[in-house]
């Protein structure tokens, strides 16, 4: 076996047939990210606040080299020199970024800038000087005789594709034994600081037999993948590349925008090979990179950040799905100038994070996204999906064996549905929503439930979706007794004012029973779990909230709270209010689950039902700096004499402050 075989049989393993040999496991890092334009001191440190404890396994990284001067972000695809210093920072902060993203667990992939050299004369921003083909370890004689690719090259001229100029950019020889030795110093520094792998830029511009004599000089056996644009039709074909190592696959991009844009997500079951894309095990996918997302590089309809919730869904499904090696794009926003190099103020700013707003996007963070990298991380030892369901549009939902189950809902209405998750009975934390504690003892979002045989009610908004896996499995909950439940009560309030309910069963109706809650107060109390995190306001009353009682603040919650806190929801949020508010998106507002007006506030919670009265139970409101409690209510086919509400766990529970009457429907 050649170097060259060697190495490429080796990346076959760690990210595609391997997968199906991998016996027990457990969460190993199965997604890259490029993180476009930033600097290496900022990558140094998302890797060990952010990269590392989500479980990324590497970072693309912009080129290192020293490159022409200039603010655009293509002036990094300029190459002066080989030397370390660049727009990213200096060899020492390379360095430094190289160990410490190592040290968290994240290794570095380098865009290295092979095919050519910067165009004209000048100077690069390490201070060396250059003219036309003449730089300092390269002369006129090393680069291919200066000629222009045409649109129709593409297509019908492999020759002229890989021997003249892409966009007037010197061509390098690369069939020269000589620009091949200085093109591996250059890949062999990089692995002598610690680089982790290449993605070799314009890879189709070079013969594939050039890049194997470059490979074969490089040491170690770093991961390759090879930018190759190919649509279908080329006169250059992306099969030409397997050989070398891992290839971009442009069609899955291309072809994922065109489904979740114009077409259905039903179609996606056999989404990969059966729709003509290359084989797994030699992909690397994404939604979108640098190039397309900015209308360049095979563009075509691309999803981006700019679509807002149908960039995460489609990131979602990407990374839940079994196919290719995924990078999640993290870019910047660029105002309509597609040359407009990245912010330059830094992502880490002290304790300050710039991201989400005009400049740095950070879309790895995104919650759903950063979940689903976990989903995948989780679900990578079942490298198939079982239990396709879809509703013959875009409702769709899958398992990846019993290691996790997904679904996504591109459509304007709730998702609800009865599903086979293919996981074992238990109560499970959404990671698209939340994270599950390290004791796997709570979700900081929602949870489902899956019972005995595997079904579980899955209730997804619109434009949303939920991911469960094996490893966010909460410990010690019996899906038996849990179920949601859900509270509303209306009334009128005004700025300021918040609600909160206490609850549970009567002391009376208790010690009748053979139940003494004077002394333990919690035979009286039902657990609960808050499933709405969302709302700054009264988040911090609901984290630490572990039962609805009748002894107002626990010790665990936040100050000022009189019990468990609920949010003001709508209906209909009206356009004359401003920026629309969402209870799956703010954690107030708008909701599907309210369908009957304003001023009705929410308790949406999973309740352990097994303290009930079959299945009933009390609660009281009371209005924080306004009406105060509510009075005494009298509900008629109440299951023993109270002069408070009775719900129902495990529906949903709808009153009004003060009144008797009462709505108790299912989900």
């Amino acid at each position: 076996m050649t170097t060259t075989a060697l190495k490429t049989f080796k990346i076959g393993v760690l990210f595609g047939l391997g997968t199906l040999c991998q016996s027990s496991a457990i969460a190993a890092p199965t997604t890259f990210v490029h993180l476009f334009e930033w600097s290496w001191q900022d990558v140094a440190k998302e890797c060990e606040t952010y990269l590392g404890p989500r479980g990324y396994a590497a970072v693309q990284v912009s080129p290192p080299n020293e490159h022409v001067t200039g603010d655009q972000w293509w002036t990094r695809y300029q190459p002066v020199s080989y030397a370390l210093t660049s727009r990213g920072g200096s060899r020492a902060e390379f360095v430094d970024m190289v160990a410490r993203c190592k040290a968290a667990g994240v290794n570095i992939y380098v865009d290295a800038v092979i095919n050519h050299m910067a165009a004209g004369s000048g100077q690069g921003v390490a201070g060396t000087s250059f003219t036309l083909k003449q730089f300092p370890i390269y002369n006129t004689w090393d680069f291919h005789d200066t000629c222009a690719i045409n649109n129709e090259d593409y297509g019908n001229n492999p020759w002229r594709v890989q021997n003249c100029e892409l966009v007037s950019l010197p061509d390098l020889n690369t069939g020269s034994s000589y620009v091949q030795g200085k093109l591996a110093g250059y890949l062999n520094d990089l692995i002598s600081v610690g680089v982790a792998g290449f993605r070799l830029d314009a890879s189709k511009h070079m013969a594939a037999s050039d890049i194997a004599s470059v490979l074969s000089q490089v040491n170690g056996a770093p991961l390759v993948f090879q930018e190759v644009i190919d649509q279908g039709g080329e006169a250059v074909s992306a099969s030409e590349y397997f050989g070398n190592g891992l290839v971009t696959e442009f069609k899955y991009t291309t072809k994922l925008g065109e489904t979740f844009k114009s077409g259905k997500l039903a179609w996606l079951s056999n989404f990969g090979e059966a729709w003509g894309m290359m084989p797994s095990y030699k992909a690397v996918v994404f939604v979108d990179n640098h190039d397309n997302q900015r209308g360049h590089g095979g563009a075509g309809n691309v999803v981006t950040y700019q679509d807002g919730a149908l960039y995460d869904l489609a990131n979602v499904f990407m990374l839940a799905y079994p196919y290719g090696y995924p990078k999640v794009m993290s870019s910047f926003d660029y105002h309509h100038d597609t040359d407009a190099g990245g912010p330059t103020y830094p992502v880490h700013d002290g304790a300050n994070l710039n991201c989400f707003g005009d400049g740095w996007q950070c879309e790895h963070r995104h919650q759903k996204i950063s979940g689903a990298v976990d989903f995948r991380n989780n679900t990578n030892d079942v490298w198939q999906i079982s239990n396709w369901w879809d509703n013959g549009n875009n409702q769709i939902a899958f398992s990846r064996g019993a290691s996790g189950f997904v679904a996504i809902n591109r459509e304007n209405g709730t998702m609800q549905q009865t599903l086979q998750t293919g996981l074992s009975v238990g109560r499970y934390c959404d990671v698209l929503s939340g994270q599950i504690s390290a004791d796997k003892s709570s979700c900081s979002g929602q949870t489902i439930d899956v019972d005995a045989n595997g079904f579980a009610l899955v209730n997804v908004p619109a434009m949303n979706a939920v991911a469960i896996h094996k490893g966010a499995k909460l410990e010690g909950s019996s899906s038996a007794n849990w179920k949601r439940t859900v509270v509303f009560i209306k009334a009128q309030t005004q700025s300021g004012q918040d609600m909160f309910v206490r609850g549970g069963i009567d002391y009376a109706y208790a010690a009748s029973q053979g139940k003494n809650c004077n002394s333990n107060a919690l035979l009286c109390a039902l657990p609960i779990r808050h499933n709405n995190l969302l709302n700054t306001t009264t988040q911090n009353w609901k984290q630490g909230d572990n039962y609805l009682d009748w002894q107002g603040l626990e010790a665990t919650q936040g100050a000022g709270a009189e019990g468990s806190a609920l949010d003001w929801t709508t209906n209909i949020w009206p356009s004359a209010w401003g920026t629309k508010r969402t209870v799956s998106v703010d954690g107030y507002g708008e909701t599907p689950l309210n369908q009957w007006g304003d001023h009705y506030w929410m308790l949406d919670v999973d309740m352990d039902c097994a303290n009930t009265v079959n299945g009933w139970f009390e609660v009281k409101a009371f209005v924080k700096n306004g009406q105060g409690w509510e009075g005494d209510i009298q509900q008629a086919g109440a299951p023993y004499q109270s002069k408070n509400h009775f719900a129902q766990c495990g529906r949903v529970n709808v009153f009004e402050f003060g009144q008797n009457q009462t709505l108790i429907q299912d989900f």
